[in-house]
């Protein structure tokens, strides 16, 4: 492109530049972006968006941070491969803040994820009564340990020699549960047939096969007799084969480590995030394991010692436990001048947790079990209060998850981020985000391959007069229906009480569409969730990642492949196995990865596109192999409204077709399901889940990762289950969504302790006319009313 073709927007030092960019759909993008203003990324899903702000800017920034380590530093942070762009220039430092939970280390909490726990644990150990100890002894990740060990001598005539002494560490672990707040009753029935020997298959743990390395290290041990019946041990055996403490042993010539199973699974299976396991190992652990709050320290992870210390009669247990909100009010109670640097910091990173929305948490919340939004706003918490400035903060839809009464919240701590003096780049499709962006970018016209271009660039009332999707779209707005759908049964929930809900009684209708609103915290995801999958024919499809390897895609996951492998087998008269690119028409020099993967240290790596297969991980032999004029890699490089037209009947069409309903039309077949966002996996799941007729669906937040023109896509998608005799339960935030509703169920008023209650169920229509909830008030303002 050429220099003319480039909006030149200031001096060249306050513009980030990128020219000739071509990730993923990108069609050799240039463009400017100003810094130290809020700019908006519009366009419809699969536009670019990302490519651009995400993999373009965002990667290219933290790639040039990381070689400023030394070399034996960048083998431990991975390796970012340089973009596919011609040049960017004057890019700021960047941090993205974006919807991926927050890990799966079930000792990281609220708390302990926005560095407040750390600070709480400085207030007790310099206010508690009585003193304890340093702030680790309120740390529930640091045992207690006496021991002694040799030291060198550092000082004096003796410098140099080394002499024994004891040492001491206090921590606040509780050494019952480890930190980890419950402890866990195993039923060993669910781990093994006691009437099987180790060597007959006899343990019944996912990933424990009878030939697999997992069994042998019991059955080559030496300590226990592969082919007794397990009921058969001696006592020791048993002791040996559940309990006993690791210890070196040799099998097969190589040094290995035994475990006892039971340890070994707990370290390996329960001591983790139950919600990040497969859902097969969640269905294991589930079955065999009892969870419950540890009897000793009553679910709070600390010793005696670190809950004996309190400040006006609060632990920092207590303190922990408190409802945010409830926290900031005690912490204004806490007035000593010794410690008042450290209280303005604490009370301020606890006011962040109000400002954005996040009031309801508790900071001994796990982590793990925030959603996509909240971890969002919860990773926010750490740059509201950084003293950086000129940082590049990049955002993926911040308003994920968030009622329009908190999105004004939002806009205002986005607002405030680029006041200090911060570029911030936005992922957004809200009208009420785009209103306040200073310059937004469009992409488009269409997704994926029709995709990858500037559509406009400038301020909203520019957007507002083009021609482009969103321009036309930024004012639309859904009506309230003429008529409601009318319910053919109900779901009857009775006493409901999970987390905030007050005994909740509440008919949800069948056979129509059911939008389930509130606030954010107010305890929908507690109804919904909590109660309605134990009924039957329920389908829950929600944004939860994807579980597969780097070989996972569309294709696989939906069982396109398996189809598409046989017609081409069929047509060629070979075996369907050699269509595969992980078995036997994989690449000979990639083994069906499509690049060449060379290990430069620890962790770093390096990925190169395999000269051989060109990248499609197929062998030259399988590329040979035609249907319909297309070969494999052809077809799986198609997106999914391409591969209807060529398959036009049969499974493959009916399962592509759905993937068009759900508005993936432009997802390619054969792409890695971890590049899909938390929306497209969503609509996913949701397109493999069409084919049940009679089902109640649930479905969370939908319209996530939805251009406004997508969404009206997505309600006649729902209508179309609806009509098709399903029941659609949909928790939703977006106006139009709740507008298209036949029934609303609100819930509220407010969020954690101040919400759990039905404050309105009925039609639309009647929510607006009569209901004075924050719910009623800007549905009434969407409407128009």
């Amino acid at each position: 492109m050429s220099d003319e073709a480039v909006t030149h927007i200031a001096d060249s030092h306050e513009v980030i530049r990128v020219v000739g960019a071509r990730e993923n759909n990108l069609k050799d993008v240039s463009v400017e972006i100003p810094k130290r203003r809020l700019t908006v990324f519009t366009g419809v899903s699969g536009s670019g968006k990302s490519s651009l702000v995400f993999a373009t800017i965002a990667n290219e920034s933290q790639r040039l941070i990381n070689e400023t380590y030394p070399t034996f530093v960048q083998q431990f942070m991975g390796q970012l491969n340089r973009p596919e762009v011609d040049a960017l220039e004057n890019v700021s430092p960047a941090i993205i803040v974006d919807q991926e939970r927050m890990g799966s280390n079930s000792r990281s909490t609220v708390g302990t994820a926005t560095d407040a726990h750390a600070m709480l644990r400085i207030l007790f150990s310099r206010l508690g009564d009585p003193h304890v100890g340093s702030p680790q002894a309120f740390s529930f990740n640091i045992p207690s340990v006496k021991g002694a060990g040799a030291v060198e001598i550092q000082v004096g005539k003796n410098k140099g020699k080394k002499e024994r002494r004891s040492f001491e560490i206090t921590g606040g672990m509780c050494p019952n549960c480890e930190g980890l707040g419950e402890v866990s009753d195993i039923d060993l029935d669910e781990l093994y047939d006691k009437t099987k020997s180790l060597a007959d298959g006899a343990i019944t743990i996912p990933g424990y096969s009878v030939d697999g390395w997992m069994v042998k290290g019991y059955t080559e041990s030496g300590f226990v007799d592969p082919k007794k019946p397990i009921q058969d041990y001696t006592e020791q055996e048993r002791d040996d084969f559940l309990y006993k403490e690791p210890v070196k042993v040799k099998m097969a010539g190589i040094n290995m480590t035994y475990e006892g199973l039971v340890p070994k699974i707990t370290k390996s299976m329960l001591q983790k995030d139950r919600d990040s396991l497969q859902p097969h190992v969640r269905a294991f652990v589930d079955r065999a394991v009892k969870f419950m709050p540890c009897p000793e320290c009553d679910g709070s992870r600390l010793n005696e010692g670190a809950r004996s210390s309190k400040i006006k009669g609060v632990n920092i247990a207590d303190a922990a436990a408190m409802q945010i909100t409830d926290l900031a009010a005690w912490l204004r109670t806490v007035d000593d001048p010794s410690v008042a640097p450290l209280m303005q910091s604490l009370r301020e990173t606890i006011d962040s947790f109000v400002d954005i929305g996040l009031g309801y948490l508790s900071l001994d919340r796990a982590s793990g079990t925030l959603s996509g939004g909240e971890a969002q706003r919860t990773k926010m918490i750490r740059h509201l209060r950084s003293p950086l400035t000129d940082i590049s903060y990049v955002f993926d839809e911040p308003t994920a998850g968030l009622h329009p009464h908190d999105i004004q919240r939002m806009n205002a701590l986005l607002l405030q981020l680029r006041d200090k003096g911060n570029t911030v780049l936005v992922v957004e499709h809200k009208p009420e985000v785009i209103e306040i962006a200073d310059h937004i970018v469009d992409l488009g016209p269409g997704a994926g391959r029709a995709g990858g271009e500037i559509q406009y660039t400038g301020d909203v009332d520019g957007l507002r007069a083009s021609a482009t999707i969103t321009g036309r779209h930024l004012d639309h707005r859904a009506r309230l229906k003429d008529s409601s759908r009318a319910a053919t049964g109900a779901l009857e929930i009775r006493g409901a009480t999970q987390h905030n809900l007050k005994s909740v009684d509440v008919d949800i209708p069948l056979g129509i569409l059911t939008v389930v609103t509130g606030v954010a915290g107010s305890g929908k995801s507690s109804l919904i969730h909590g109660n309605v999958p134990a009924f039957d024919d329920v389908v829950v499809v929600d944004q939860s990642p994807i579980k597969g390897s780097r070989r996972s895609s569309p294709a696989t996951y939906t069982g396109l492949l398996d189809t598409i492998r046989a017609a081409f087998a069929k047509a060629n008269g070979v075996k369907p196995g050699l269509f595969s690119a992980n078995s036997e028409g994989a690449c000979p020099a990639c083994k069906g990865l499509g690049v060449i993967v060379t290990t430069l240290g620890f962790t770093q790596t390096v990925e190169t596109l395999c000269e051989l297969c060109d990248g499609t991980g197929f062998s030259d032999d399988v590329l040979e192999y035609e249907l319909d004029g297309k070969n494999i890699a052809e077809v799986l490089g198609m997106s999914a409204t391409e591969a209807a037209q060529f398959f036009t009947k049969g499974p493959a069409h009916t399962t592509l077709s759905r993937m068009i309903d759900v508005g993936l039309g432009y997802i390619t077949l054969g792409q890695a399901l971890n590049t899909l966002s938390g929306g497209e996996r969503q609509r996913l799941k949701l397109a493999i889940s069409m084919a049940k007729k009679g089902a109640v669906y649930v479905l969370d937040e939908p319209t996530t990762g939805l251009h406004l023109a997508d969404v009206d896509n997505l309600l006649a998608l729902l209508d179309r289950l609806v009509e098709a005799g399903n029941s659609v339960i949909v928790i939703e935030h977006h106006q139009a969504v709740m507008a298209h509703a036949d029934w609303i169920i609100d819930i509220g008023p407010g969020a954690g302790r101040d919400g759990g209650e039905i404050v309105f169920q009925g039609p639309p229509a009647d929510l607006v006319a009569s209901a004075d909830t924050l719910t009623a008030r800007h549905l009434k303002d969407y409407v128009g009313r």
